[in-house]
C-alpha cells in the first residue's frame, strides 16, 4: 500500500509564506499558511484553502518555490470541523489539527505527539 505524500513548499510570492500540499483522492489538497508550520503548541497559525495541485508539485520548484519538507502523511480522525494528521517528514513525524472556525481556518500543533519509536516511516 503506497502511503499518502505531503510536499511543503517555501514560496516567495507574492509575499513570502508557506505551501502545505497533502495528497488526496489523485490531487494535493492545499493550504497557504502565511507564517509557517506551527512550532509549538498553542500558537495555531492561519491556514488558507487554495485551490488543488496536480501530483507533480510533490517535486516542483523553481526561482520563487522551493520544497522545505516533504514525507508521507497520516490522517488521524476527520469531522465536518477538524482533521487530524501527522507528517513524516525528514526530521521526523509531528501532529497537527487543521480546525475550521467559522471566520476561516487555523493549522495547530497537537499536544499530543508521536513519539520517536512510533513514527512508521
Amino acid at each position: 500500500m503506497t502511503r499518502p505524500a505531503f510536499v511543503l513548499h517555501d514560496h516567495r510570492v507574492p509575499r513570502p509564506h508557506h505551501d502545505l500540499r497533502l495528497e488526496e483522492g489523485g490531487v494535493l489538497r492545499s493550504w497557504a499558511v502565511p507564517r509557517g508550520l506551527p512550532t509549538e503548541v498553542g500558537h495555531p497559525r492561519l491556514a488558507i484553502a487554495v485551490p488543488d495541485h496536480d501530483l507533480d508539485h510533490l517535486t516542483y520548484s523553481d526561482d520563487t518555490k522551493h520544497i522545505a519538507d516533504t514525507g508521507w502523511w497520516e490522517l488521524l480522525d476527520r469531522d465536518e470541523r477538524r482533521t487530524v494528521f501527522v507528517l513524516h517528514g525528514r526530521a521526523g513525524a509531528v501532529q497537527y489539527a487543521l480546525v475550521a472556525t467559522g471566520r476561516g481556518l487555523l493549522l495547530s500543533r497537537t499536544k499530543e505527539q508521536p513519539s520517536p519509536r512510533t513514527d512508521r516511516s
